[in-house]
């Protein structure tokens, strides 16, 4: 038990571990749970600061690193790194826990999963937050993403990986110039290795559960329509190059009881934490 969560491995069907952590919710408890889901090159600790806050409403928190980041356990097999196969996880550790519906918040990638997850299992779903992905994924955030998963050159000191840090995510985050922030950006994506260097925390093979740059991009407003008789929360920085703010009219358009907000200064993928996000997400929380 620490910082008012619990820590735990689970075990998977076809073997690798996926690290969760377990909060408690602070105060009179509502329902249903919250489950947070990451992006691609991401762990759990992207929820460090909005897993509490979200406990100080009185929920319980999940928050897990899918397999091949964090301390899950990498997959031998790099073809089950893509989304549907985490969702599988996922509905899994669900089930493991007892819990029978939940809230997804999921950022880029994780927003991708909970919407698999409603196509699959709409009943698992109470309510959808979906931070700055959607439908129709920009070629040039994809590019700038692939263009560093997997290919960051090891950093000798925790100060050269705040550097790394700031060098692959300062566009979305043009605003943040103090040096402590980076470090603590550093220390959610790396860890020590056994020399007590900073090694980045995932697989680097996951970079082949991105959605490809060349040919033909995948239509995946089937996906967004199984959210539609979900209630859902977008998000989108306001810098994103990932999710245009086209698409999200086109989103609210299909949807017309999407809710949606966009976070000033901050591009892919917002924390969560951020002033305007999270007034709408607690709003959102209180009522579903």
């Amino acid at each position: 038990m620490s910082a008012g969560y619990r820590e735990a491995h689970f075990h998977t069907a076809d073997g690798p571990r996926i690290h969760y952590r377990d909060y408690d919710p602070q105060g009179a408890e509502a329902s249903p749970p919250v489950l947070c889901l990451h992006g691609l090159s991401r762990n759990l600790r992207d929820f460090e600061d909005l897993a509490p806050r979200i406990a100080g409403l009185g929920r319980r928190v999940i928050a897990a690193s899918q397999r091949g980041r964090g301390a899950s356990d990498p997959d031998p097999m790099p073809a089950r790194y893509n989304p549907a196969v985490y969702v599988g996880d996922m509905m899994a550790l669900l089930n493991e826990l007892g819990i029978d519906r939940a809230v997804f918040i999921g950022t880029s990638m994780g927003g991708l999963m909970t919407a698999i997850a409603a196509a699959q299992a709409p009943q698992r779903i109470a309510a959808a937050v979906i931070n700055d992905v959607g439908p129709v994924i920009e070629p040039a955030g994809i590019a700038r993403i692939l263009s560093y998963v997997g290919k960051v050159k090891p950093a000798a000191t925790w100060a050269e990986a705040a550097a790394s840090a700031r060098a692959t995510n300062g566009v979305a985050f043009p605003k943040e110039t103090d040096d402590a922030f980076w470090m603590a950006f550093a220390r959610r994506t790396y860890r020590d290795d056994a020399s007590g260097r900073p090694v980045l925390e995932y697989d680097p093979a996951i970079a082949a559960a991105a959605p490809p740059t060349n040919g033909p991009a995948p239509d995946l407003w089937p996906l967004f329509d199984a959210l539609k008789p979900i209630p859902t929360l977008m998000v989108r920085g306001a810098l994103s190059d990932l999710l245009s703010a086209a698409t999200v009219e086109e989103m609210r358009r299909r949807k017309p009881d999407l809710q949606t907000v966009e976070v000033p200064d901050v591009g892919h993928a917002p924390f969560l934490t951020e002033p305007a996000a999270w007034a709408a997400l607690s709003v959102f929380l209180k009522a579903h």
